[in-house]
């Protein structure tokens, strides 16, 4: 393995992970919010 052939380095999967949190969170907080504005 060559230099600057770990491309899966704990940064960048950490990034990618942080990247599908927020999506995640963003998603389910567009839901609840629907579901909130249905129930009033």
């Amino acid at each position: 393995m060559g230099k600057g052939d770990n491309r899966r380095t704990l940064k960048t999967r950490r990034r990618k992970h942080q990247r599908k949190l927020k999506e995640r969170m963003r998603r389910r907080a567009e839901q609840t919010k629907r579901e909130r504005s249905g129930e009033a």
